[in-house]
C-alpha cells in the first residue's frame, strides 16, 4: 500500500473553502486524514456513516440538556465529514452513490442535532423561542441546499437558451463572452487610472471603503484559500451548534438569530445575482455583430 505524505492530504483540499474548515477543522482533519490514509482501510462512505453516528449522538447530548458535550460531538462530526472527500480525492474511491450518501447524511445531522437543541432547552425552561429556534435552524439549512441546486438549474437553462440561439443568427459569441465597444473598454480604463492615481482623499467614499478593504483581506484570503462570503452554511452550523452551546444557553437565542440573519442575507444576494444574470439580453446579439467597432471579450 502507498505511503501517503502531509503534501499529498494537503492538495486534496478544497481550492477555496470556508474560513472556520480552513483554520479550525482543516489542521486536524489534515492529520487523521493521513492517519487513516495509510493505516486503515477505511473508505469514504464509512466515514460518513461515522460522521453521522457522531451527528446523532451529538443531537441527543443536546436533547439531555448537555450542551458542551454535544458542541464538541457535532465539532467532531464535522471534522470526519471533512475527512471522507480528502479520503474519497486521495485513493481515488469516491462514487457518485458516496457524494449521495455524504448529503444525505449533513441534512439528517442538522435536522437531528436542531431538533435536539430544541426539545432539550424546552424541556430545561419551557420557553417556546427554543421551539422555533429549532425549526428556524431547519428550514435555513434545508433552504440553502434546496436553493443551491434549482439556482444552477437556472443558470445552466440561461446559458442553454443563449447557445441556441447563437447558431441561428451567427452570432460569433462564445458562452460567456460579452460585447463592448472599444470606447466602453477605454472608458472604463480611464476611469480606473484615474481611481488609481487620484489622491486617496479626492476618492469617493465608497470607492475607498471597497478598495481599502480588498487591499486588506483581498490578499489574506487568497493566500489561505478562504471563500469571499465569509457567512455560508458552514459558518451558520459552526455558530449554531458548536460556538452557541460553549458559550452557553444564554447564548443559543442571540447567537443563533444572528448567524441566522446572516446566512439569509448571504442568500438574498445571490438570488440577487442570479436574478442579474437572468436579465442580460441575449436577443441583442445580432445587433451587435453589426458595429466593426465592438470586440469579444
Amino acid at each position: 500500500m502507498r505511503a501517503y505524505s502531509m503534501d499529498d492530504v494537503r492538495a486534496t483540499c478544497k481550492l477555496k473553502d470556508s474560513w472556520w474548515t480552513v483554520f479550525l477543522v482543516d489542521p486536524v482533519a489534515c492529520r487523521l486524514t493521513l492517519l487513516a490514509a495509510n493505516h486503515t482501510a477505511i473508505t469514504p462512505n464509512g466515514l460518513s456513516r461515522l460522521s453521522l453516528a457522531l451527528g446523532v449522538a451529538s443531537a441527543l447530548w443536546f436533547a439531555a440538556g448537555q450542551l458542551a458535550a454535544g458542541a464538541v460531538l457535532f465539532y467532531l462530526s464535522f471534522m470526519v465529514d471533512c475527512m471522507d472527500g480528502k479520503i474519497a480525492r486521495l485513493k481515488g474511491t469516491g462514487t457518485v452513490f458516496g457524494l449521495w450518501v455524504d448529503y444525505v447524511g449533513d441534512r439528517i445531522r442538522v435536522i437531528c442535532c436542531a431538533a435536539g437543541l430544541a426539545f432539550g432547552q424546552y424541556m430545561m425552561t419551557g420557553d417556546v423561542a427554543y421551539v422555533l429556534l429549532g425549526a428556524g435552524v431547519a428550514v435555513l439549512d434545508l433552504f440553502r441546499y434546496v436553493n443551491a441546486p434549482q439556482m444552477k438549474r437556472v443558470r445552466d437553462a440561461v446559458r442553454e437558451d443563449r447557445e441556441a440561439l447563437s447558431p441561428a443568427t451567427g452570432d460569433p459569441r462564445e458562452p460567456g463572452e460579452v460585447s463592448v465597444t472599444r470606447e466602453e473598454i477605454d472608458a472604463v480604463l480611464d476611469e480606473a487610472v484615474a481611481l488609481i492615481d487620484a489622491p486617496a482623499a479626492s476618492r469617493p467614499g465608497g470607492v475607498r471603503r471597497v478598495l481599502g478593504t480588498y487591499r486588506l483581506i483581498g490578499p489574506f484570503l487568497a493566500r489561505y484559500r478562504i471563500r469571499t462570503h465569509l457567512v455560508s452554511g458552514i459558518e451558520f452550523h459552526a455558530a449554531v451548534f458548536v460556538a452557541a452551546p460553549l458559550l452557553g444557553s444564554w447564548a443559543l437565542l442571540p447567537v443563533s438569530t444572528g448567524a441566522g440573519a446572516l446566512l439569509l442575507l448571504n442568500e438574498v444576494y445571490l438570488v440577487y445575482r442570479l436574478w442579474r444574470f437572468t436579465r442580460v439580453p441575449a436577443a441583442a446579439a445580432p445587433a451587435v455583430r453589426k458595429d466593426p467597432q465592438r470586440v469579444l471579450v
